[in-house]
């Protein structure tokens, strides 16, 4: 039986890949945070398949013992401060967590000598300001935010580890994928649950930023076997994982109230406090590779993610309005 570790496996894409190793055989090992904010409601249907851990990739401490008392087979690095408005509040947090992190679990990885095929959760948002209309893996980075710089130190760092140590180590450029597990701090969340509470008269409005910024929006779930077929390659390598397709924050917006049959315009107000400091205007992902060398291919298509967050929240509001009454 492989074994498998996931840090952030109580977040979205954590839980999603999870689920995925618990079917495909694997003894499943998880990181979590003594102060994780979420603790593990996301994994919570399937706790008792799961052997959790207790550490931070703030301490080293931990994630040597980690490595000495697991020895996985696969190491799956999802932990991250991953909220790019926090980022600009808190940079050096963010580094410390983000970048710093992954530095010192894959010196966790080396020293302890395990032969450990390693996958580093990137993101699009180190392209930044683009140069090509759409990003792939030889686009130049130029991140806008503390969240993207330091995803690009944990990126490098774990192509370092790979050429100077010979460490299996693969990257997944993974551009935004969402789900109903998402934290409704992020604007896709915000947006579906903002619809259905609307709906079932909860709330009468939701304020938003940047409705013109466009992003390649696929789904978490259909992105995590991407990130496990990336480590069952004879060769480490690094993938731009999306969908290839761009759609506005306006977009999101109209098709999640159209969901609910409501007109956003009477319930959407834009404020520009909810603007980024350095604006990312546009990205969209060109997986060729992906599909190409991995055989993945995104099954869900922009409509029916958006349109099955907005169902599961309208469940989710209904449920809880139905427990408080």
């Amino acid at each position: 039986m492989k074994r498998a570790l996931i840090t952030g496996i109580s977040g979205q894409a954590g839980s999603f890949l999870a689920e995925l190793l618990l079917d495909k055989g694997y003894e499943v090992h998880g990181l979590v945070r003594r102060s994780s904010q979420m603790g593990t409601t996301r994994i919570e249907h399937i706790k008792d398949k799961l052997r959790l851990h207790e550490g931070d990739l703030l301490d080293d401490g931990s994630l040597t013992r980690l490595f000495s008392d697991v020895r996985p087979d696969e190491c799956y690095n999802l932990a991250a401060q991953s909220h790019v408005h926090t980022s600009f509040a808190a940079p050096v947090y963010t580094v410390e967590a983000t970048g710093v992190g992954a530095v010192r679990l894959l010196e966790a990885l080396r020293q302890s000598g395990c032969p450990t095929r390693f996958y580093q959760a990137s993101t699009s948002e180190m392209f930044g300001k683009a140069t090509e209309p759409m990003q792939s893996e030889s686009t130049p980075f130029h991140p806008r935010s503390p969240y993207g710089y330091s995803k690009v130190m944990a990126h490098w760092a774990t192509i370092n580890a790979r050429e100077a140590y010979g460490v299996y180590g693969c990257c997944g450029i993974l551009f935004n994928h969402e789900s109903h597990r998402r934290p409704d701090t992020f604007v896709t969340r915000k947006i579906t649950r903002g619809a259905a509470r609307i709906k079932l008269g909860l709330q009468s409005t939701i304020t938003l930023g940047n409705l013109d910024a466009r992003r390649d929006w696929g789904f978490a779930g259909d992105y995590v076997e991407a990130m496990w077929a990336m480590l069952q390659q004879d060769k480490p390598d690094d993938y731009v994982v999306a969908t290839g397709e761009a759609h506005s924050v306006g977009e999101f917006v109209e098709r999640a109230f159209a969901r609910v049959e409501l007109d956003w315009r009477k319930h959407v107000v834009v404020d520009q406090s909810f603007f980024r400091p350095a604006e990312v205007h546009a990205l969209c992902g060109n997986a060729a590779k992906a599909r190409r060398v991995l055989k993945w291919e995104p099954r869900t298509t922009f409509h029916k993610l958006v349109e099955s967050m907005v169902d599961a929240d309208l469940h989710a509001e209904a449920e809880a309005a139905r427990r408080s009454a």
